[in-house]
């Protein structure tokens, strides 16, 4: 009679927690783990959301690579992170190393870097296509033109300029993130360390380059991990600054999400979209993998 009155116990309590966790769980079924699977399925199939499904075997992926626009969102999503990435990263490590020490007004910086990756994208989008405008009356081109003596340029107008451009804006808007990462790292760090190279005559470059940068290896490796998986997912900047009212971007400025977007919402090709999103998964997957085996490789050592 106990034993029964335990089970039933334990199974009201089974209950209870499931009863809690099903309503996120239900979420994740239907609107993340669904569609997943769905992708992976229409990948080899033809169809445009009306008519019924063809099988098409490996036909949407070979038909990938010899789709030009294809090659360009792949070439430009694999350039903008190339650019982005190190800069990125640069600019929140010096950030973060200038803005932990004891300056004045160092809570206002901090406030102010950060900002611009809270705000609204929209909000920020218009005030940078303002100050990044065509004309020679934006601030840019003025500060080109009387500063520095150059020619104004159209930036996000230009093909030849516009992943420029979204490489900038990308760098100014995120690196606040990283910044705040950089500092959590940096505060980490014993005094100690700093001590004993004092100690033995380091200057403070040398500090930095021996004591700082190897203290903050396992931080740098998940930044550098969560903004190569950021540049590949980009979609809103470049459709904010490159995209809009103008219809689709051009090849100069095409990225993988847009092309995915584009393939499946205007085209309707909805197999020819599955399938790059399935090779966009493999890329993030194999250059996530070759980080996790660096990292390990340097570890060992």
């Amino acid at each position: 009679m106990n034993t029964q009155s335990a089970r039933k116990r334990r199974m009201r309590q089974n209950l209870t927690a499931y009863s809690f966790i099903a309503p996120n769980f239900l979420g994740f079924a239907i609107f993340t783990l669904g569609p997943i699977i769905l992708a992976f399925i229409m990948a080899f199939m033809e169809w445009d959301g009306s008519n019924p499904m063809k099988f098409v075997g490996l036909s949407n992926f070979t038909n990938l690579f010899h789709n030009e626009r294809f090659m360009a969102a792949l070439v430009n999503t694999v350039n903008y992170s190339l650019f982005t990435v190190p800069l990125t990263l640069v600019a929140a490590l010096g950030l973060a190393v200038l803005l932990n020490q004891q300056i004045k007004g160092r809570t206002f910086f901090r406030t102010v870097t950060f900002f611009p990756y809270v705000a609204s994208l929209v909000a920020v989008a218009a005030v940078w296509n303002m100050l990044f405008t065509p004309a020679k009356g934006g601030l840019m081109n003025q500060l080109l033109m009387n500063v520095f003596h150059a020619a104004p340029l159209k930036w996000a107008a230009s093909p030849d300029t516009v992943m420029m451009t979204i490489v900038l804006f990308s760098i100014w808007k995120n690196m606040g993130y990283y910044m705040v990462i950089y500092l959590a790292g940096l505060q980490g760090i014993s005094g100690d360390l700093y001590e004993a190279a004092a100690l033995d005559g380091a200057n403070s470059i040398q500090k930095f380059w021996y004591v700082t940068l190897p203290q903050l290896k396992p931080t740098t490796f998940f930044v550098i991990i969560m903004l190569t998986i950021s540049c590949f997912k980009i979609y809103d900047i470049v459709y904010m600054l490159a995209g809009g009212s103008n219809g689709v971007v051009n090849k100069s400025a095409m990225v993988l999400v847009y092309y995915i977007y584009e393939e499946a919402f205007r085209n309707w090709k909805l197999g020819s979209a599955s399938a790059a999103a399935l090779v966009l998964f493999a890329i993030v997957l194999v250059v996530t993998l070759i980080q996790f085996r660096g990292e390990k490789n340097y570890a060992n050592d």
